[in-house]
């Protein structure tokens, strides 16, 4: 698969579409990248402009891997969801050796924490992955005091399989530790746990 096909099928769940960005949507994503209490989470400096955000925005377009988490009932973007395909850190080399993977990150708009919207768009990836990209398994991390990501990873089905200290390149270089997660599936493309998520009531 090229790094810059577009995987990026729309995804729909009970309160949610997930669909590639616009540069329209930028004065919706410069409303939560801006904010202190989000990016930093997820590694990254709230954005210092909107002029920023636009250059950031620019390369999701670009890369064709970043989702806009859209609010149906709003129709609002209120986050972000990654699917990249890069480079793992060496904790995964036993599980990614000789295999096709992606790695999710995501952020979310802190008015919409809370509210179960995480665990939604995730395990709506989660299926589109199995069962359209057709991956062998998914990554995914966390830093250790983000225990809201922790429960939705946790939440969507994914196994713990240790830790490792780097230091946050976006963050000035901030040391940081991450809990790390996979989730693997079967040959019929099915998560290995339960519940199926072609079964999911999320939907």
């Amino acid at each position: 698969m090229s790094e810059l096909q577009n995987i990026l099928t729309p995804l729909e769940t009970q309160d949610l579409l997930l669909r590639p960005f616009r540069m329209s949507d930028l004065n919706d994503f410069y409303e939560y990248a801006k904010r202190p209490e989000v990016g930093p989470k997820a590694g990254w400096k709230a954005h210092p402009s909107k002029a920023f955000s636009a250059k950031i925005l620019q390369s999701f377009l670009k890369s064709k891997d970043v989702y806009a988490i859209v609010l149906k009932k709003e129709n609002t973007v209120i986050g972000s969801l990654g699917l990249h395909l890069r480079p793992a850190p060496d904790i995964f080399n036993d599980f990614t050796n000789g295999k096709k993977y992606r790695e999710i990150g995501y952020v979310l708009n802190s008015d919409h924490w809370g509210k179960g919207y995480m665990p939604q768009a995730v395990s709506a990836a989660i299926y589109h992955a199995f069962h359209h990209l057709k991956l062998d398994l998914l990554i995914i991390k966390h830093n250790e005091e983000n225990h809201a990501s922790r429960r939705v990873i946790e939440k969507c089905g994914f196994r713990h399989i240790g830790s490792y200290s780097h230091t946050m390149p976006f963050l000035d270089d901030q040391p940081a530790v991450s809990h790390c997660y996979i989730l693997e599936f079967d040959s019929r493309w099915k998560a290995v746990f339960e519940p199926q998520y072609d079964e999911l009531t999320i939907w």
